[in-house]
């Protein structure tokens, strides 16, 4: 069921129609559907439900606390990266034997965090990693839970920046220094290592990648003769933002998955983010002006790349749809932008729209991940509004911040 859709031409998320929320609070601000974010992590869990995995929701996908909340009650986990994302998803209400910390490059005060709030795994990337954790447990008097991160050098199609799971890529240890490693890791007193994890990229289309990583997977634990309590299959499964991209079919991979977990008789740990907030929302935003081009329109939006930076960063395509529709065509190419000095803020050029005004509203698509998470005070600009619709109801999840708290930094 689609929540964001339009009736009668005008826009609606669930119950409640876009223009008069515009209407209401100053745009930009970010307008999510409660209603999807909860259909889309019963879906995902309804694909795996024959293994029965926990699901430790990427917080860096979306981090707001009303969220992680909503997720929460779902019986979602956390999978963190950061002291901040842990400290989060722990306000949230989640228990600490749902949380995942996973990252490159966790700092002692970190990893000494981690520790002390008892969570489930903190998945190691480097051998120098694990002599820190175990160094810093041995100072708490403790024992840690590890996981091992694994780079299986499988190239999945997705776009460069979001790759993880290359031999080039910075994530993980290979398969000879990983097997290397848990031989040595028993000499590392103050850690257990209780899982082995992998995250090959994120925005994947396709289920052949994930299950390559399976078959590497399946030789790295025979190869080790390690019985692991916990296999994290990490996230990356990828949305439908173009109309020609195809929907991950997750089915036979869940088979398999099934297949994989009796046969080595161990728990599955996924992270999705996207997969679970990705549709759930849009950024509301106002055409400031309208400038015509030697060979195309500009229509000059109020959000820029700081409130929604993957445009920019990524080369991402996302939708701008208008809150009204009308049956009059606009002349020529139109380019939406952003008021800031960068060239690089610009969302979609279209060759074919409706007519536009100056004023009128339209609406960025599928931004629920990394969109508020991504978004930044760049040019001095304060941090937009997120509001979550629940049926008829519209709550605000996020102030927008106030300018003058940016005036002493």
């Amino acid at each position: 069921m689609s929540f964001i859709r339009y009736k009668n031409n005008n826009l609606f998320v669930e119950n409640v129609s876009v223009k008069r929320l515009a209407s209401k609070f100053n745009t930009p601000f970010y307008l999510y559907s409660e209603s999807c974010i909860i259909e889309n992590y019963r879906s995902f869990l309804n694909n795996f439900k024959k293994s029965n995995p926990l699901i430790c929701f990427s917080v860096k996908a979306n981090s707001n606390i009303q969220i992680l909340k909503i997720l929460r009650k779902m019986g979602s986990g956390a999978d963190v990266v950061s002291g901040g994302e842990l400290l989060k998803a722990l306000k949230s209400g989640i228990k600490p034997s749902k949380i995942v910390f996973s990252g490159v490059g966790k700092t002692e005060e970190e990893i000494k965090l981690a520790i002390k709030k008892n969570i489930l795994l903190i998945n190691v990337e480097s051998e120098n990693e694990a002599i820190l954790i175990n160094k810093v447990a041995g100072q708490l008097k403790k024992k840690s839970n590890i996981g091992i991160r694994l780079n299986p050098d499988i190239n999945a199609p997705t776009h460069k920046k979001i790759s993880t799971g290359k031999a080039e890529d910075k994530f993980g240890l290979s398969k000879t220094n990983l097997i290397s490693f848990c031989i040595n890791t028993k000499k590392l007193k103050n850690l257990k290592l209780n899982a082995i994890s992998v995250h090959i990229g994120s925005q994947i289309l396709s289920e052949n990648p994930f299950k390559k990583t399976l078959k590497v997977l399946e030789e790295i634990i025979n190869k080790t003769k390690i019985n692991f309590k916990f296999v994290d299959l990490g996230g990356g499964f990828g949305i439908t933002y173009k109309k020609n991209d195809k929907k991950i079919n997750l089915k036979n991979y869940s088979n398999l998955v099934e297949k994989f977990k009796k046969r080595y008789n161990c728990n599955i740990i996924f992270e999705p983010g996207r997969a679970i907030v990705g549709s759930s929302a849009i950024l509301v935003t106002k055409v400031q002006y309208l400038k015509k081009g030697s060979n195309k329109t500009f229509a000059i939006l109020n959000a820029g790349m700081n409130d929604f930076m993957r445009t920019a960063l990524y080369d991402a395509v996302h939708n701008i749809i208008p809150i009204s529709k009308n049956n009059k065509k606009n002349k020529g190419p139109i380019e939406f932008v952003g008021p800031i000095c960068e060239t690089t803020c610009k969302f979609i050029k279209y060759n074919k729209y409706q007519n536009l005004n100056q004023s009128d509203y339209v609406a960025i698509a599928d931004v629920g991940a990394y969109g508020a998470s991504l978004s930044s005070n760049y040019n001095t600009k304060p941090l937009i509004a997120e509001i979550i619709i629940n049926k008829s109801k519209a709550r605000v999840i996020r102030k927008k911040q106030n300018i003058k708290s940016l005036l002493n930094q």
